[in-house]
C-alpha cells in the first residue's frame, strides 16, 4: 500500500495559501483519480483507491503542520506501511514558484512539518516533492500563511500540475523515474 500525504493546515482561513501546497496537490490528485476524501481518521482527512493496480491512501493531517508527524506515524503503524512506499508533498521557501523538486532522503531543510514526520519515523529516508512557494518578503510565518499574488498563484498552480504528474509518474513506473522526468 503507498501512502501520499499532504501537507497542509486545516480550515477554510488557510485554503490555498502557500503552506497548504500539499493540500492543494492531493485534492487534485484526488480529483483526478476519482478517490474520495471522505473520511476522518488518523487525525487527517483520507481516500482509499487504486491507481495503476496499487492500492493507495491519500491523507491529509489535521494535525496543524508542525504535528504532521504524529497522524502519519498513525496511519504507518495502523497499515504497516513501509517507510518506502511513502512520499510526501509539501511547501518549500527555498525553491522558486513554479518549481518542483524530488528528493529521496535528506534534511526537512527547515520545513517544519516535514520535520516532525522525521523525528516520528526516526529516518530522513522519506521520498518527497517539494512545491516551491519562493522567499518571503516578510517574516517566514507570516508569508507561508498568507495567499500568493495572482502572478505567483499561476506558476503555483504550475507546479501543483507538475506535482501531480510526478505522483502519477512515481505510481506507474517509479520514485526515481519520476525524479529523473520532474527535477
Amino acid at each position: 500500500m503507498k501512502l501520499i500525504v499532504g501537507l497542509g493546515n486545516p480550515g477554510s482561513k488557510y485554503e490555498h495559501t502557500r503552506h497548504n501546497m500539499g493540500f492543494d496537490v492531493i485534492d487534485l490528485f484526488s480529483d483526478l483519480m476519482m478517490i474520495d476524501i471522505d473520511k476522518e481518521a488518523f487525525h487527517a482527512d483520507l481516500g482509499r483507491g487504486k491507481v495503476f493496480d496499487q492500492d493507495v491512501i491519500l491523507f491529509k493531517p489535521t494535525t496543524f503542520m508542525n504535528l504532521s508527524g504524529t497522524a502519519v506515524q498513525e496511519v504507518v503503524s495502523f497499515f504497516k506501511i513501509d517507510i518506502d512506499d511513502i512520499i510526501v508533498v509539501f511547501d518549500d521557501m527555498a525553491i522558486q514558484p513554479g518549481k518542483i523538486k524530488l528528493r529521496k532522503t535528506g534534511s526537512s531543510g527547515g520545513q517544519k512539518g516535514f520535520q516532525n514526520i522525521i523525528d516520528c519515523l526516526k529516518t530522513e529516508d522519506i521520498k518527497r516533492i517539494r512545491i516551491g512557494i519562493g522567499e518571503p518578503q516578510c517574516t517566514g510565518t507570516d508569508y507561508v500563511l498568507s495567499k500568493p499574488s495572482k502572478e505567483e498563484r499561476i506558476l503555483i498552480d504550475e507546479a501543483i500540475s507538475n506535482a501531480v504528474e510526478a505522483l502519477k509518474e512515481a505510481l506507474k513506473s517509479n520514485f526515481d523515474k519520476a525524479m529523473s522526468q520532474y527535477n
